[in-house]
């Protein structure tokens, strides 16, 4: 008797002029959820009948309809989100804006705690969209080292804005000093413990991975701590130094947005599809009126112009100070070409007027190309936002991206154009602490104590109680 010839396939006659049992819908819905064929196949007792070779499938039909009908959210639906997502936007960027004017007039210690918070959750949102954790789980310390650089980094950067700008006060305690006269050695053993760490925990298999995560952290950490650090300094130079440049990158994008939709029609960069070059140089145009408006504005009161030297200040204790030069009007006279026979134009107007121009134009023409870097980022690694810190935004660095160049610019601009450079009771200080000896500082106490008494500044027996103590020693 011979055996049944198994897995034998017939070629299945189509209905050009051949007959064929038509397949059942229990076989039909089997062949329609089979995955990773091109094509649903239907079983016909010992054959396999692709569901192409059919004339006609109801169910593939209906569940193709129904699959689309999944797909394709109804109109009404889509503008609901859309309202719903607008809503949410606004309101959360009121809130912003509300939470940054209420820390600014509250006092520079509360900016300093929003610059500190925004560069830990930008740091946080970078780091994690090329953070792989099946392959972090292997890996002893990966999570750890990325914030154990993070805090080394604050710690040298915060130290070096605290000695700085509170000379006067870190230098004259007797622990503080201690930290202060060492601090970048400290910092640089913080760094290299790290650095140890690191070297140590690699890992075979996965050295690729651990580099790449170790270039990337330092990365971050130059992109957003290294020019938050300097957005802090412009803090601590006086108030309109942060909050002018701020406000001239939000005004600039709240511009661009308006021009473009108003009139844009040229694509500006295929990073950012929606920027238009009408709306770009409409932005720049608009961005320089609001700039010498605002200045106009914010020279007038010493909280915004005067360096901070008390941390507790606010708007109601306020800051004295001699203004910079660049504050105070000057007088301006333009002699026309002697063809024209006429008088010299003659006009005052503060330097910094002058200052914002280049404030503006950099706020407009460079600045931008901080999100687009952002953008082209996002793109690398397939995210829509960095992150969802702020409800209808994205997260932090989503709106943080031009503001750290903007930053880094205000400082650098500051210090080679406008910075007036004295000596200050902090410097004095730290010269005689750092580079003289104990000897000579008193001798210098001694001096000083003649002279107060000489100009009439303090009493004899204030004079000869201080001329005491420095013979005592």
């Amino acid at each position: 008797m011979t055996k049944p010839r198994r897995n034998v396939q017939f070629q299945h006659r189509s209905s050009n002029g051949h007959h064929g049992r038509r397949p059942s819908i229990s076989e039909a819905s089997e062949g329609v959820s089979e995955p990773g064929t091109p094509g649903p196949k239907l079983m016909n007792g010992n054959s396999e009948v692709s569901q192409e070779e059919t004339d006609f499938d109801p169910v593939r039909l209906l569940t193709m309809d129904i699959s689309t009908a999944q797909k394709e959210p109804s109109p009404q639906s889509e503008y609901d989100k859309k309202k719903q997502t607008f809503i949410t936007r606004t309101i959360w960027t009121f809130v912003m804006i509300a939470g940054f004017f209420i820390s600014m007039f509250a006092g520079h210690i509360y900016v300093v705690g929003i610059v500190t918070a925004i560069q830990i959750v930008s740091f946080k949102e970078v780091i994690a969209i090329a953070n792989v954790p099946s392959r972090a789980k292997n890996i002893p310390f990966t999570q750890s080292l990325n914030w154990y650089f993070l805090g080394t980094t604050m710690y040298f950067l915060y130290g070096e804005s605290v000695i700085y700008y509170f000379k006067h006060i870190v230098l004259v305690d007797r622990v503080l000093i201690i930290f202060a006269t060492h601090h970048r050695f400290i910092s640089f053993m913080l760094y290299v413990m790290g650095f140890v760490v690191f070297v140590g925990s690699l890992k075979k298999g996965h050295y690729r991975f651990q580099f790449t995560q170790f270039a990337w952290t330092h990365m971050a950490l130059y992109l957003i701590n290294v020019q938050a650090h300097f957005i802090m300094n412009n803090i601590f130079e006086g108030m309109i130094w942060f909050f002018l440049p701020a406000s001239l990158v939000i005004t600039n994008d709240i511009f661009a947005y308006i021009c473009g939709i108003t009139f844009g029609r040229t694509p500006l960069i295929k990073l950012s599809p929606k920027k238009t070059v009408e709306g770009f140089v409409g932005a720049w145009i608009l961005t320089i009126v609001f700039g010498f408006a605002m200045t106009n504005v914010l020279m007038r009161y010493k909280y915004f112009i005067c360096p901070v030297n008390d941390l507790g200040s606010s708007i109601l204790t306020g800051l004295h100070c001699d203004p910079n030069p660049v504050f105070l009007p000057h007088t301006y006279t333009i002699h026309p070409p002697l063809l024209l026979h006429s008088r010299p134009f003659t006009f005052s107007v503060a330097p910094m007027q002058f200052h914002i121009l280049v404030f503006a134009s950099f706020a407009s023409l460079i600045a931008p190309f901080g999100g687009f870097f952002a953008s082209g980022l996002k793109r690398t690694f397939k995210v829509k936002d960095f992150g969802e810190s702020i409800p209808g935004h994205g997260g932090i660095t989503d709106r943080m991206d031009c503001q750290f160049i903007m930053g880094l610019f205000a400082f650098m601009y500051y210090q080679s154009f406008i910075a007036v450079y004295k000596a200050s009771v902090g410097g004095v200080i730290e010269m005689a602490v750092q580079g003289l000896s104990p000897d000579d500082q008193v001798e210098v106490v001694r001096g000083l104590a003649k002279y107060l008494v000489g100009q009439g500044m303090v009493e004899a027996e204030v004079g000869e109680c201080l001329a005491g103590i420095a013979r005592r020693r």
